[in-house]
């Protein structure tokens, strides 16, 4: 139970580092809500971001199949997982609050190939 416990504050913690180092450095352009395709880390765009009822991840470049993303909030809640994604793909928010999410798309050995964050706003 404690070695479990400890893991599960370590990744906390380590996602919320995440966030904090991707807040400072900017890594992802923000369009100022107008609903166009902002560019992401590396190969994944996502739009609309601020998002409202839903957000469209768009694979572009070396689109390869099997990939999963995870979706996780500000405190490391996992908040969404989907395996086997389309090329596009869609997420609702209806169960997102407003603020801050983290994602990781990961390959079928769970490599993170890209990661990034969004933002909801209601």
């Amino acid at each position: 139970m404690k070695n479990k416990s400890k893991f599960d504050s370590l990744r906390k913690a380590l996602l919320i580092l995440s966030l904090i180092v991707f807040t400072a450095s900017g890594s992802i352009a923000q369009d100022g809500g107008r609903g166009t395709p902002t560019e992401a880390v590396g190969k994944v765009k996502l739009y609309p971001n601020p998002a409202i009822s839903y957000i469209t991840f768009d694979l572009q470049k070396n689109f390869a199949k099997g990939l999963n993303i995870v979706v996780y909030n500000f405190l490391g809640k996992k908040m969404y997982e989907s395996q086997g994604i389309a090329e596009k793909t869609t997420v609702t928010l209806n169960d997102f609050a407003r603020g801050v999410y983290i994602y990781h798309v990961t390959d079928v050995s769970g490599k993170v190939l890209d990661t990034g964050k969004f933002q909801v706003s209601r």
